[in-house]
């Protein structure tokens, strides 16, 4: 069977809603993100208690920005609850990223170039010259060659970053929302069909999912299934 594409963000502080979410949607989805919002209350146990939910893999999404030492420190003090993707802010520059990458091999180094909550007006107010996708495209050039092999970006740069890099590199995109579905504080969305042919790899789908279970969990599982079923 194809391995499914969506990456269902595990945002919550509950770990038996944690659990109820992965065994409403492990049918459909295979990877769950653990942000900080979970990985701060529970650390590496909550990973490991998340286990007898289901048949999953882990993006561990951390966004470690830090010198060099630290990031690699951190890095193999995870290691051990292997994580498919464990993602760095590709702008802590390539020596960070090569650190990360040679502190763990088996891991994907998973490089985040710019926040899909930002917009190019704010871009500036922090000191990027030029907008979210030349930035982008640069720090996932610099990304690849220091060893990462997955990076995140909004769908909007996926195709320039696909064909720049090639298919070598995994793109994991935020900012989807079905059709319909409420952008939140994301400001780069797109749906999940466009986002793919795009060039993304995976899809990181949060609320648009999460908040069905307020139906119930069956719904939520459904909901799931649906969104599946339109990129297939």
């Amino acid at each position: 069977m194809k391995p499914s594409p969506i990456i269902l963000a595990l945002d919550t502080k509950d770990l038996g809603v944690a659990k109820n979410w992965i065994e409403a949607t492990n049918s459909s989805i295979d990877i769950y993100k653990i942000g900080l919002e979970f990985f701060l209350k529970f650390g590496s146990q909550g990973l490991l208690d998340l286990a007898s939910a289901g048949d999953f893999q882990v993006f561990l999404d951390l966004k470690l920005h830090d010198i060099p030492n630290t990031v690699a420190g951190a890095v193999s003090s995870v290691a051990q609850l292997s994580p498919k993707f464990l993602t760095i802010h590709a702008s802590g520059g390539g020596e960070m990223i090569r650190a990360a990458a040679l502190a763990a091999p088996e891991i994907s180094i998973t490089a985040v170039t710019i926040l899909t909550s930002l917009s190019d007006h704010e871009l500036g107010e922090i000191g990027f010259v030029g907008g979210a996708k030349e930035r982008a495209i640069g720090l996932a050039k610099l990304a690849q060659a220091s060893g990462a092999r997955s990076i995140v970006c909004s769908p909007f740069e996926a195709a320039e970053i696909r064909s720049v890099l090639g298919d070598g590199i995994e793109i994991i995109t935020p900012g989807i929302r079905p059709e319909g579905s409420d952008h939140g504080d994301q400001k780069r969305v797109m749906n999940p069909a466009q986002a793919i042919a795009a060039g993304a790899s995976y899809l990181v789908i949060g609320r648009a999912i999460t908040e069905l279970s307020k139906i119930s969990l069956k719904a939520m599982g459904e909901g799931a299934r649906q969104i599946l079923e339109s990129i297939e």
